[in-house]
């Protein structure tokens, strides 16, 4: 078992948790099923349309500059994910593994990543404004919150790394 395997970082297990959200859930499949089967007016209905925050996609109506955006915003939640989970000094310099500290630090990385994700990839995108990017950061944020727990179980008992 990957996850519990006693030589992972939590820096790699939180990327590779980064990484499988957004290529199961982000997939044009997943995107497409939650927006024409779950109702965006209940709890569960909303929180399985914001899993597919971070789309990706290989064709649109959309120009080519916003797709090139979107697909920028769901490779940049992974990268930044490792970035930060690199950076916040909770994972990095927890004594005892499993700690809270670890949880908290996976969980506000991937706040992070979607904030500063949804952030750049508003300004690659056409027609790009302030109000526009502020925006995208605060629903990249908010996807970050509801979702980000996931990659702070998965950063829990990971060693601090070299």
């Amino acid at each position: 078992m990957a996850l519990t395997n006693r030589y992972r970082t939590a820096t790699s297990a939180g990327t590779l948790a980064a990484l499988v959200l957004v290529l199961v859930f982000g997939s044009p499949w997943y995107a497409d099923w939650a927006r024409d089967e779950t109702d965006p007016n209940t709890a569960g209905g909303w929180f399985l349309r914001l899993l597919a925050w971070p789309a990706w996609r290989f064709d649109s109506d959309d120009t080519i500059q916003n797709l090139i955006a979107a697909d920028l915003k769901a490779i940049l939640v992974v990268v930044l994910t490792w970035v930060f989970l690199f950076l916040l000094p909770g994972s990095q310099l927890a004594r005892a593994r499993g700690t809270l500290s670890q949880f908290f630090a996976g969980w506000s990385a991937y706040v992070f990543a979607g904030a500063f994700a949804a952030l750049f990839a508003t300004l690659i995108g056409s027609n790009p404004t302030l109000l526009g990017a502020f925006q995208a950061a605060g629903s990249g944020a908010a996807y970050g919150f509801f979702v980000g727990w996931i990659i702070g179980i998965a950063t829990l008992g990971g060693r601090r790394g070299r």
